[in-house]
């Protein structure tokens, strides 16, 4: 690792064969936590390149305990994370929406890094108990719609650099991983990024790929579609500027979508989306989200009528009696 380190800090960067190495290394446990995270840190002070980022990718999925779901046309909904926006759970709601709406979504996450509550702790608040038990997770998905990938039980790599990741606490280039590397491989996925650089990257690597995608990154800096701004939508076939008008909704301040100091707090908003007693901006931001992961997996849908889905998926309680299902089926 010292000539790895050295080389880039002579501001050298790596072939994508070298990056999957390295990190291959990480996951077999060949550094310590010291050496993972002046690694880690050379990325926080300079721009990753596709081949570095393509590296990485490989390197997780090739030492991930995969999932096979091909017989559900499932979707992921997932967002990088570390905008520094410290939202609510947004991307984590809008699984359970879209779920009700008849989708099947394999839901990818983690804990908190750079922000006080992400999905895995909500999840585990509620009762969820994680599992990479690929039967379980089935009949999770089959009966209720939904499973959840707790993404350290599926990868050593990022279960190796939890605790430096942890330490640090702000975003790293594992952040950029987490949407790419579901263990279960879906063919549609709607991912949020928290800068345009990053768009452009993930756009890149992603046409490369079989996946049907919606990627997106509110103009503000959010890593969603925050209704604070315009948001950059991109998919396999065109990439435009949408404003929250053309989805019918309106403008929030960014103080609305805060989503507290506690994981009891997120919990709180959490099960008030589902239950539709939260605030109007919260439950916008959650069904402008799960829009575009319906239009992702419905592209001839219009704009409001992805949203129409949306509402009724909350107004009808079918995204709070999905939710009830999977930590139903999840407790046996």
């Amino acid at each position: 690792m010292k000539q790895i380190l050295n080389y880039l800090y002579d501001h050298k960067t790596l072939s994508r064969k070298e990056a999957q190495e390295i990190l291959t290394n990480i996951a077999q446990g060949k550094y310590n936590n010291s050496q993972i995270a002046s690694f880690i840190s050379v990325f926080m002070m300079r721009s990753i390149t596709v081949e570095e980022l393509a590296g990485f990718r490989d390197a997780l999925l090739g030492h991930c305990v995969p999932v096979d779901l091909t017989e559900f046309n499932t979707i992921d909904l997932c967002g990088t994370g570390g905008d520094g926006k410290d939202t609510f759970n947004i991307s984590t709601l809008s699984t359970f929406v879209v779920a009700g709406t008849g989708i099947k979504v394999a839901k990818h996450g983690n804990y908190a890094v750079s922000s006080s509550c992400g999905s895995s702790n909500v999840m585990e608040y509620l009762g969820y108990k994680f599992t990479n038990n690929a039967d379980r997770l089935k009949n999770e998905i089959d009966k209720s719609g939904v499973c959840f990938f707790h993404a350290p039980l599926f990868n050593s790599a990022m279960k190796n650099v939890a605790p430096v990741r942890k330490e640090l606490g702000v975003k790293t280039f594992f952040n950029m991983l987490g949407p790419m590397v579901n263990p279960s491989f879906p063919k549609n996925q709607l991912v949020g990024v928290y800068s345009l650089e990053l768009a452009r990257l993930y756009n890149y690597l992603y046409q490369q790929s079989d996946k049907k995608f919606v990627i997106i990154h509110s103009l503000d800096g959010y890593d969603e579609v925050s209704l604070t701004a315009d948001f950059k939508f991109i998919t396999n076939t065109s990439e435009v500027i949408i404003s929250p008008e053309m989805m019918k909704l309106p403008y929030c301040k960014p103080e609305e979508l805060y989503g507290g100091k506690t994981i009891e707090e997120s919990v709180k908003i959490f099960t008030s989306v589902l239950e539709g007693t939260s605030t109007k901006a919260q439950t916008n931001a959650v069904l402008a989200n799960s829009a575009l992961g319906i239009k992702c997996m419905y592209p001839e849908k219009s704009l409001e009528e992805s949203v129409s889905l949306a509402r009724e998926s909350i107004e009808s309680k079918k995204a709070f009696h999905v939710f009830k299902k999977l930590i139903e089926i999840n407790s046996y």
